[in-house]
């Protein structure tokens, strides 16, 4: 599935969601030269993460930001990033229709054979849910021999039990330095996690990399 895309569309909310769910499988493709389009809908403002001491204000926050998703991009090697601008934390509240269009209109652009996003109804935070629905409703109004294939992802605590195992899971060992690098981009939300997971190494606890060594998805069908 991943090795002879015409194009890939990334749609996600905010910046890092990328870094966590699809960093290693997105390296793999821009290594063989597979265009891909990262749309990232808002610059993650609203980040929990500002240090201790802190570093950031909510004013400083978004360019920090900015410059963090250019850098995780070209860890990832993705070419054509996009950002949208859109208000952190607001998306559930935007115009339905509204979201659609942006979705459709980047996928009229593009023709995009694979569209990679969250999972809607298990991805926990609601604009991720938010942006989820878009994509999957301006794909089901293409006609059926013209949609591109939606993977997902999905990380609620009870997506397995609710959904099944993911239908891919895709080994992302040999580019896991590049999704470390991506990860690490984002350093001001995500500093904590990587010393942690390092620290855990020093145990040689064997499930510290798992999520450094593996991606997995759901794909999305369509009814009708």
């Amino acid at each position: 599935m991943f090795t002879d895309q015409r194009h890939v569309l990334i749609v996600f909310p905010h910046p890092d969601d990328e870094a966590f769910s699809c960093a290693g499988v997105v390296r793999q493709m821009t290594k063989r030269n597979i265009p891909v389009t990262y749309a990232c809908l808002t610059l993650g403002e609203m980040g929990r993460n500002l240090g201790n001491p802190p570093f950031a204000t909510r004013e400083s926050l978004p360019e920090i930001r900015r410059e963090e998703l250019r850098k995780a991009a070209d860890a990832m090697g993705i070419q054509d990033l996009r950002m949208f601008g859109l208000r952190d934390k607001t998306i559930e509240f935007e115009d339905d229709e509204k979201m659609v269009q942006l979705v459709s209109d980047l996928i009229d652009e593009l023709n995009p054979s694979l569209v990679i996003t969250f999972l809607p109804g298990f991805s926990v935070h609601p604009d991720h849910e938010a942006t989820a629905r878009a994509v999957v409703e301006a794909v089901r109004r293409m006609r059926k021999d013209e949609r591109p294939t939606i993977i997902a992802v999905g990380f609620a605590n009870d997506t397995v039990d609710k959904m099944g195992l993911p239908h891919i899971k895709v080994d992302i060992t040999d580019v896991k330095m590049d999704k470390l690098a991506a990860l690490q981009a984002h350093a001001s939300q995500t500093a904590w996690m990587i010393a942690e997971s390092e620290k855990r190494e020093e145990t040689a606890d064997e499930l510290s990399d798992n999520w450094l060594t593996t991606e997995a998805f759901y794909v999305i069908e369509h009814a009708e």
